[in-house]
């Protein structure tokens, strides 16, 4: 997933350079989201993986 979102971040980027505002933001909103996603779900893989060892 955060492979994902790197993909759109470099995306948006490129668009951003072009001027192709529109395009920009939404590929934007979309890596943000999946990042966003990627670190919840980091947070209970940690959290899940300390509750197993105990």
């Amino acid at each position: 997933m955060l492979r994902w979102a790197a993909i759109f971040l470099i995306i948006a980027i490129i668009a951003a350079i072009f001027g192709f505002g529109g395009i920009a933001a939404g590929a934007t909103s979309i890596a943000k989201i999946l990042f966003f996603i990627f670190l919840i779900m980091f947070v209970i893989s940690l959290i899940g993986g300390m509750m197993r060892k105990q």
